[in-house]
């Protein structure tokens, strides 16, 4: 399942995290750990942020993607389903045979 995944981490952490070295690492290990189709980094609310689409085999993989971040950033994170435009032209097509 395509699957985008938020991650704000604490000014405190980051700034740490930046110091020491970890933060690039740890994103770095996730990147490859994921192989996302797309990542973008930015600031949002006064928060380091990354945003990532990659594709969620099975949700049992979720503490392995969440929790070292969790732990190696006191990050927020956030999984969501998303769609691509192709996605969305198959679900509307499928749902317009429903309404018939």
């Amino acid at each position: 399942m395509r699957t985008m995944l938020k991650v704000s981490v604490p000014i405190g952490t980051g700034n740490r995290g930046i110091k020491d070295g970890s933060l690039p690492k740890l994103i770095e290990s996730v990147m490859e750990r994921l192989h996302p189709e797309s990542g973008y980094f930015f600031a949002e609310n006064g928060k380091r942020t990354m945003l990532m689409v990659f594709d969620l085999k099975d949700v049992n993989q979720i503490p392995s993607v969440v929790e070292p971040l969790f732990l190696g950033l006191d990050a927020e994170v956030n999984l969501t389903p998303v769609m691509n435009a192709d996605d969305l032209r198959e679900g509307l097509q499928a749902s317009s045979k429903l309404r018939t």
